[in-house]
């Protein structure tokens, strides 16, 4: 089980991603225009060097549901591999099944 201050980081990074993305996205259709002025644009950069950190798409970093373990995640399942494998064996996975040859 991970931390539950970790998890609770990712769930802040999460609403923070949510809350500033139009304006994040805005503001670099802005910079990479090579229509709009030098000053426009450098206007623009210091806008979005002044939003959190956090609120980067980027910053956010995939956790298990159930356990919140950031490594070893299967991004269709959104479990990492060990909770994976346990409910996998268990038959609680629809679809999954142990392969053998």
């Amino acid at each position: 089980m991970a931390k539950k201050c970790m998890v609770e980081k990712e769930k802040n990074r999460g609403k923070l991603r949510k809350r500033f993305s139009k304006r994040r996205v805005a503001l670099k259709v802005t910079i990479m225009d090579k229509e709009t002025s030098m000053e426009d644009r450098y206007d623009a950069m210091m806008k979005l060097a002044k939003l959190p950190r956090n609120s980067a798409d980027v910053r956010q970093h995939s956790r298990c549901e159930l356990t919140g373990r950031p490594r070893g995640f299967y991004r269709k399942f959104k479990l990492s591999r060990i909770k994976f494998r346990e409910l996998a064996s268990a038959g609680q996975i629809p679809g999954v099944v142990k392969s053998s040859w």
